[in-house]
């Protein structure tokens, strides 16, 4: 039997977007802009997007379309006899595994708070009593657990039914209603009463509020949000790429998903900043903004309840999306190497995940004691450094010196596989950029991280 690929382009282009399209996109773009400047670092963010991201996604997808295998067995089929890139797989595998093991807890939270807006658990709450209610949730493990089990279980479940009509479809059916839900809800917040200070805010550049933040901070910030957001360096976009045929050009596919990523943050602001000015509450209130700020929003509109129940539920799709992405790619890997049917990986990859999420879960309550970078720090800030500040900036490397060093798959291969199909030709004046630049550029994140950290 042969592989499964994907039935369309139009599938490649939306479920490698629904990978990264998550609560990087949603949660944390709106609130890291407000922090940093607004439009003037939204403009630096897409920049960046292109010129340090987009380089790297293509790499992915050669290395999968190219071996036709995930990141399991990719390596060992392309990399030159006797050398060691093989090894990377279990990097990449246990980079996915981190991932879900606090991603689906958070999408928990978020499965919680819609059906909590939409049974108007937050009506007639004050400021003190929506906070109440969060800390409620993490002092709950009962309840974060079967959120989480939730989580898993929808995602397994729909992986399950195999990729054409489970994955594919599935993420099909709901990037299109998170595309109508936002742009719904941004119409929504443009027409809220003193919203065009929010829009200012967001898309008119104002140096000054970048020289407030800081400048260097705001260069570094929208590096790291450009690099990070795509979620390259653990090959769970690369397995996408095996399941794709040679029709288009992996460059004007990994441009197409792009596109589509910075629509959905750059929407999710339009969403965010006009209700936040508004209603008078800063843009810059940090995490919180997601879970505390924006019910007290919706508590203060007309019709808040579905309002609220409307944004949690497109939170929900986002981050479903992701986790779908990366458990089939988890499930792929399992079935590559192992040989091991669809139905075994998910039933034993549901288990394991279903244990590996409890220090996650734990962490906030009866684990509280637990702080690895001492402070309020969780477990969740552990298992998340590892991933963001560690397996991405290191993974992407690898990918880098695979696709360009004669010691690995060398760059005539990388680039004949990422040009091959109707479509843009991956550019051959890059080739000295993404050697010799973007891997000092990659390095640099990965020390800002730490200086950034401690």
């Amino acid at each position: 039997m042969g592989r499964e690929h994907l039935s369309s382009r139009l599938g490649f282009i939306l479920i490698t977007a629904g990978c990264s399209i998550g609560l990087g996109n949603v949660w944390r773009f709106p609130y890291i802009t407000g922090q940093y400047g607004g439009a003037t670092f939204v403009i630096l963010y897409i920049l960046f997007l292109a010129f340090l991201s987009l380089p790297i996604v293509v790499m992915e997808f050669a290395v999968g379309r190219a071996s036709q295998q995930s990141t399991a067995r990719s390596f060992d089929l392309l990399e030159p006899p006797g050398t060691p890139w093989h090894w990377f797989k279990y990097v990449c595998l246990a980079g996915n595994y981190l991932l879900m093991m606090f991603y689906t807890v958070i999408t928990g939270w978020l499965i919680w708070y819609f059906w909590e807006m939409l049974a108007g658990g937050f009506q007639g709450l004050k400021a003190t009593g929506i906070a109440d209610q969060f800390l409620y949730l993490l002092d709950s493990p009962g309840i974060m657990t079967v959120c989480t089990f939730i989580t898993l279980a929808l995602s397994f479940g729909v992986c399950s039914i195999g990729l054409q009509k489970g994955a594919e479809r599935v993420t099909k059916f709901m990037m299109i209603v998170l595309f109508l839900l936002l742009i719904v809800l941004a119409i929504n917040s443009i027409m809220l009463p003193g919203a065009e200070k929010g829009l200012e805010y967001y898309l008119k550049p104002n140096l000054d509020n970048m020289k407030e933040a800081g400048l260097s901070e705001c260069i570094f910030a929208a590096m790291g949000q450009a690099f990070f957001t795509l979620s390259v360096g653990i090959g769970s976009l690369s397995v996408f790429g095996s399941r794709i045929n040679k029709t288009s050009s992996l460059t004007s596919n990994a441009l197409y998903m792009g596109i589509l990523d910075t629509f959905v943050a750059f929407l999710s602001g339009l969403i965010i900043f006009p209700a936040c000015f508004s209603f008078g509450v800063q843009p810059n209130s940090g995490p919180e903004l997601l879970f505390i700020t924006l019910p007290n929003i919706f508590n203060s509109m007309s019709s808040g309840w579905l309002w609220g129940s409307l944004f949690f539920l497109f939170m929900c799709f986002a981050a479903l999306t992701t986790v779908i992405a990366v458990i089939e790619n988890i499930i792929t890997f399992c079935m590559d190497l192992t040989g091991c049917s669809r139905i075994k990986a998910v039933i034993y990859n549901f288990v394991f995940l279903s244990i590996l999420t409890i220090p996650c879960i734990l962490g906030f309550n009866v684990w509280r004691g637990v702080r690895p970078f001492g402070g309020d720090s969780t477990i969740l800030d552990l298992e998340d450094f590892i991933v963001s500040n560690h397996l991405l900036p290191l993974g992407s490397l690898v990918f880098l010196f695979f696709c360009t060093s004669k010691y690995g798959w060398g760059w005539i291969n990388f680039q004949r596989e990422a040009s091959t199909g109707k479509g843009l030709a991956y550019p051959q004046f890059m080739r000295g950029y993404v050697t010799y630049v973007l891997p000092i550029i990659i390095i640099l994140i990965f020390i800002g991280g730490y200086l950034v950290k401690f």
